[in-house]
Formats: structure tokens, C-alpha cells, sequence
């Protein structure tokens, strides 16, 4: 399956990624489809993305060397099973809603989402033909409503998170629904069920791991991800621990929103 990490951080921070440490942890350590990664600067993104494995590609080694200071990371690498590898198939994917770019990636299959009415695009329309992208954009007019009230006003977190608790609830009725999501506010994780070690598909589909550095400044490293030091409050998301110390596993159905490092909101099926 494909693998997911992200980032929220009190401060903004020049982070260091090794993608193809980042995939060998998965349960399946083989070729992947595709990698990509978006760093947040306030509404704006930088999106980096190719639809090869990263173990072939210079742009991986650039980004790696020098990722821009964020305190709000996305990363994805793909394995895919819907769509073919093509760039317009490849997670991270964005869009423009109120004035800022909303940003999706998602690991998981799900079969008939494509036949469903419910689903049918309409002001947002997919660039390619996953159904990780058709998820986002059916996510996207259910928000929208919301954001363009007010462009100048952000919307209530507990009103944001209403719209996308019902919206992962949709989604795990077709297969498996991890997904991260930011609309360059706040981040959102939604864990269900990935391929486990042993075969099987259940939770957990997610973890969480929170560190803070306070007190003393320290460099975080390990799984991949490397930060400065500086004093910091961070939170990391991934599909599966990157490192030795006390990842959280997260339950099926449960979202969290995270801003600055902290846990802001949380929700359970």
C-alpha cells in the first residue's frame, strides 16, 4: 500500500526528508509509483511530485537537500492500485478553494467509488483518473459552501470537522480511508484500515507520535525526517512508527486536527 507522513509544527522549519528511508517501512519495501510532497507557507504551497519511484529521481535528492522551512508537511509514496503512473495520478493532490490551496493525499482502495452518483464531480473535476482524487474533489464542493461564506473569515474548526467526519464516513463504506488533508489552517488526519504484516486488513492506519523541545533545543531525527535545533512542538503522522519511541496507533474512524504541534480537535466514529 502506499505510505503517508506528515508534519505540524509550532514553528516553521527547514525539514530534511529521506523519502526512500520513508517508504522502506511499509510492508511492502519494493518499487513504488510515485512520491510527492507539499510544504505550506502560510496559503501557498510547494508542490513537488513525480510519478517514479524514488529511488531513481534527482528531484528526491534536491528536495531532501533543501526543503523550504515549513511548520505544515504532506508526504506521499505511492503503490498503485487505481490509475496509472502518470503525474495526474500522483498524491499530493491540490486545489484552489478560498483563496488558499487545499492539499490531499490518501492510502487505501476504493472500489465503486467511481460508479457512485453521490461522488460525481462537478465544480471540482479530477486530473487524472484515481479515486483518491475523486475523493478529494467530492470533499472539496462538500466544503465549499462552508470557506465562501466569508473568504476573509476561516471557518469554525468544529463546523470544518463535521463536514469531513461525514465525508470519511462515506468513504470507509468502499475500503480503506486513511487520508491527510490541510486547507492551509489546519491539518486533518482520518485513520481506518491499511494491509497489516500479516496480510490482513485492519486498523491501525495511522499513528501519531507528538515531541517537544522546549525546554532544550535538539535535533529531531529518525525514520527519515530530520529538524534543526530550535525550540519546538511537533507532531508527526505516518502510516506506520518511523521510529523506536511511543507512536500512538490511531483508532478506525478517528480524525485529528492538528495546529502549531498541538492536537486542536479530535473526533471518533
Amino acid at each position: 500500500m502506499c505510505e503517508l507522513f506528515s508534519l505540524s509544527g509550532r514553528l516553521p522549519a527547514p525539514v530534511g526528508f529521506s523519502l526512500e528511508q520513508l517508504a522502506r517501512h511499509g510492508e511492502n519495501a519494493g518499487p513504488r509509483d510515485g512520491w510527492g510532497v507539499a510544504f505550506y507557507d502560510g496559503r501557498a504551497v510547494s508542490l513537488f511530485r513525480e510519478p517514479s519511484p524514488v529511488s531513481d529521481s534527482a528531484l528526491v535528492r534536491f528536495v531532501e537537500q533543501h526543503a523550504p522551512p515549513s511548520s505544515l508537511v504532506i508526504s506521499h509514496i505511492r503503490k498503485a492500485t487505481f490509475g496509472d503512473r502518470l503525474l495526474c495520478n500522483t498524491h499530493p493532490f491540490a486545489r484552489e478553494l478560498a483563496g488558499r490551496e487545499h492539499i490531499f493525499a490518501h492510502n487505501g482502495n476504493l472500489a465503486g467509488i467511481v460508479q457512485d452518483p453521490d461522488f460525481a464531480p462537478h465544480r471540482f473535476q479530477p486530473v487524472g483518473d484515481t479515486d483518491s482524487e475523486l475523493a478529494f474533489c467530492n470533499l472539496l464542493e462538500r466544503l465549499a459552501g462552508l470557506w465562501e461564506q466569508d473568504e476573509d473569515v476561516i471557518p469554525a474548526l468544529r463546523d470544518r470537522l463535521d463536514i469531513i467526519a461525514g465525508f470519511a464516513a462515506d468513504l470507509r463504506a468502499f475500503g480503506p480511508a486513511n487520508f491527510l488533508y490541510s486547507d492551509a489552517d489546519i491539518l486533518f488526519a482520518h485513520a481506518d484500515r491499511r494491509h497489516q504484516p500479516d496480510g490482513e486488513i485492519r486498523a491501525p492506519g495511522l499513528h501519531f507520535l507528538m515531541r517537544s523541545c522546549r525546554e532544550k533545543a535538539a535535533v529531531l531525527t529518525g525514520g527519515g525526517v530530520t529538524m534543526p535545533a530550535q525550540q519546538q512542538d511537533v507532531i508527526l503522522v505516518a502510516s506506520v512508527p518511523l521510529t523506536d519511541e511511543g507512536w500512538q496507533p490511531m483508532a478506525e474512524g478517528e480524525i485529528i486536527a492538528l495546529g502549531a504541534g498541538q492536537i486542536i480537535g479530535r473526533r471518533l466514529p
